[in-house]
């Protein structure tokens, strides 16, 4: 696939997304899945596959690809229109992964590990309230000067036996530690998508360093 093909998956894929908002139908978005496949699907795999490979080289890890699916699951959603109003794909290599997102009015690319499995969430607790809880939040602050995003933590008060007063007390309180950094369009075009998005993944190296420890 040429260079021309992935540079035009942001604005095609904006384009496409906008008119499936106005029509977010099944009937509409199989009419036009051709132009899914050929606009979206096929440059966002390559676009995993070329990403892949520079992770391959910064972390001696062949990674997990994944690009998810269109459809929503409505079956407990009021919301029952069928199809998402994004583009998201990740790279996993136990156990953090990376992300990438094209949506109407965002593009993100962050880190780090969405949910905590059972044991990581007891190691996560441990390492917080001891003395890498001090590298974890200096890392996460660093990232956030740099202008990631960090979404609230899950639980509203700190889980026992640690008390509310906690130095680390939000940190505590998350079930899973993921960062994104939001991206123009602009920013995002002004080289080549591969080396932009591998460039943007780069900044997370020390957040993930650590999650891996733990």
């Amino acid at each position: 696939m040429s260079t021309a093909a992935l540079d035009g998956l942001i604005p095609d894929t904006r384009q496409f997304l906008g008119e499936l908002a106005e029509n977010n139908t099944r009937d509409w978005f199989l009419a036009h899945k051709e132009t899914y496949d050929k606009a979206l699907k096929a440059p966002a795999l390559e676009l995993l596959d070329k990403v892949a490979a520079h992770l391959q080289k910064q972390t001696g890890q062949v990674p997990t690809t994944k690009l998810f699916r269109p459809n929503r699951d409505v079956r407990f959603s009021k919301d029952k229109t069928p199809y998402h109003l994004h583009l998201h794909m990740s790279w996993s290599t136990a156990p953090t992964s990376w992300f990438f997102g094209i949506g109407q009015d965002h593009i993100t690319a962050g880190a780090g590990i969405m949910g905590f499995d059972k044991e990581r969430l007891t190691r996560w607790r441990a390492a917080v309230d001891g003395p890498r809880g001090v590298e974890i939040a200096a890392e996460v602050d660093r990232l956030l000067g740099w202008g990631a995003r960090l979404d609230e933590p899950a639980l509203k008060r700190v889980p026992a036996p640690y008390g509310k007063d906690h130095p680390q007390e939000a940190l505590l309180r998350r079930k899973g530690l993921a960062m994104w950094f939001e991206v123009t369009e602009e920013e995002a075009s002004k080289g080549d998508l591969v080396s932009e998005i591998a460039s943007a993944f780069h900044t997370f190296d020390p957040l993930n360093r650590i999650l891996s420890e733990i």
